[in-house]
C-alpha cells in the first residue's frame, strides 16, 4: 500500500530491520510475505547483502511501484527470491509463511483526503499494523510510528498472542507528508489523549518483530513501550 513515496532515510531503516531481524535469522527455505512492496528497494538491498534461497512474496496495490519493483527485480536477477503481486495482500489467499514484514501506512487523519492517500494509516494511523498483526502469522516485523498510537499496537499484538522479540529506534523529522496541517493537527488531537508521542519536530519509528509468545521468549513489549511512549 505504501508506494515509491518512502524516504531514503525510512527505507534504509526498513532494510535495516530486514537483514537484522528477519534475513540473517532465517533457514535458507523459509518463505516471506510482504505487505506494501513500494518499488521493492528495501528487500531488494537487503537480498543483495544477505544470502537468502527462500521466496519473498509481495503485494503492491500501486501499479506504478509494482512496475518499478519488477523492472529492478529483473536487473538484480532476483526472480527467483522476490515476486510481487499487484493486488492487496488482505483480498489475496493470504499465503503461508514464517513471515509477514511490512513498512505500512501510519499517517493519522480524520479520513484519507490528504496529500497522499496510500500513506493514510486511519484515524489513529494504527489501522493497518493492526490488521497485520490480526493475520496470525508467527512472526511479524513492522514498523510502528510513535505518532500512530504505539501503546493501542502493543496492546492488540499482546491480545492476539505476540511478544515484542527485538525491536530498534530511528529518530525522524517530521517530512511533507506528516506535517500536512490536517495530520498535523490531528496528531496533536493525539497527543493529548496520550495517542501520540512526539517532541518538537521529532518522532521515533520503530522496527519492530512480534513473534508468538512462548514461555521461553523474552518480551521487551515494555521496553519498547517506554522508549515510544518518551518523546
Amino acid at each position: 500500500m505504501k508506494d515509491i513515496f518512502f524516504c531514503p532515510e525510512e527505507s534504509n531503516f526498513y532494510s535495516n530491520c530486514l537483514d537484522s531481524f528477519v534475513l540473517r535469522n532465517c533457514n535458507s527455505s523459509e518463505s516471506i510475505v510482504e505487505f506494501g512492496s513500494g518499488d521493492g528497494s528495501p528487500v531488494i538491498n537487503s537480498l543483495l547483502k544477505n544470502k537468502f534461497d527462500g521466496v519473498i512474496q509481495g503485494f503492491e496495490l500501486n501499479t506504478s511501484a509494482w512496475k518499478v519493483a519488477n523492472s529492478t527485480i529483473d536487473e538484480y536477477n532476483l526472480t527467483n527470491k522476490y515476486i510481487i503481486h499487484n493486488s492487496c495482500l488482505f483480498n489475496s489467499s493470504q499465503p503461508d509463511a514464517q513471515y509477514l514484514v511490512a513498512n505500512p501506512p501510519y499517517l493519522p487523519a480524520p479520513d484519507n483526503d490528504i496529500y497522499m492517500p496510500l500513506l493514510f494509516g486511519g484515524v489513529d494511523g494504527a489501522t493497518v499494523t493492526n490488521d497485520l498483526l490480526s493475520l496470525g502469522y508467527e512472526n511479524v516485523l513492522v514498523l510502528i510510528s510513535s505518532f500512530s498510537n504505539p501503546t493501542g499496537t502493543l496492546n492488540l499484538a499482546k491480545q492476539n498472542g505476540y511478544c515484542v522479540q527485538n525491536f530498534m529506534v530511528l529518530p525522524l523529522q517530521f517530512g511533507y507528508y506528516s506535517s500536512d496541517p490536517k495530520v498535523k493537527n490531528h496528531i496533536e488531537e493525539l497527543r493529548k489523549n496520550k495517542m501520540a508521542f512526539y517532541s518538537g519536530d521529532y518522532y521515533f519509528l520503530a522496527g519492530v518483530l512480534f513473534n508468538k509468545c512462548q514461555d521461553s521468549v523474552v518480551d521487551l513489549s515494555n521496553q519498547l513501550a517506554q522508549v515510544m511512549t518518551s518523546l
